[in-house]
């Protein structure tokens, strides 16, 4: 495992844990050279998924651009880190128990907005106004209502 900060080969586990309801190893390491301390997860390889994109294209899953995806929506939020990976966590979790293999866009998308919803508000209206493509007031404004509507 290179250190990512100064890229040394040579590290120590600190800690280590079971981690992401139990589908994951959680290992807190040290590097040898420089002393830094990160963070990695181990993880069963599953059937790798392929996204299908609205035009077409297919191109391989990958966590990170769900992981950014959520984190800018929570920007500046008071959602948690760990509460963002859980997320994910839940997301990818779907993803394994519906697919052959490929998965559209879209579901992601719309899982990412159902996973938001009880988080944060805010965080779900930013997401959805990127996700959905919002061109006007009326459409932020028509999914508050639908909020509104699914609070009472």
């Amino acid at each position: 495992m290179k250190c990512p900060f100064c890229t040394c080969e040579e590290d120590k586990v600190v800690d280590s844990r079971s981690s992401r309801e139990g589908k994951a190893i959680r290992r807190r390491r040290e590097c040898l050279s420089c002393g830094q301390r990160f963070t990695t997860y181990e993880y069963v390889e599953t059937m790798p998924l392929t996204i299908v994109k609205a035009d077409g294209r297919r191109e391989p899953y990958d966590r990170q651009k769900v992981l950014g995806g959520l984190y800018t929506a929570c920007k500046k939020r008071p959602v948690a880190a760990e509460a963002i990976e859980q997320m994910v966590d839940q997301i990818e979790n779907s993803l394994q128990g519906m697919t052959d293999g490929e998965i559209q866009s879209k579901v992601i998308g719309e899982l990412c907005m159902k996973a938001l919803f009880p988080v944060d508000e805010v965080a779900y209206i930013r997401f959805a106004s990127v996700y959905r493509k919002f061109k006007e007031i009326k459409e932020f404004l028509s999914e508050i209502s639908v909020m509104q509507q699914n609070y009472t």
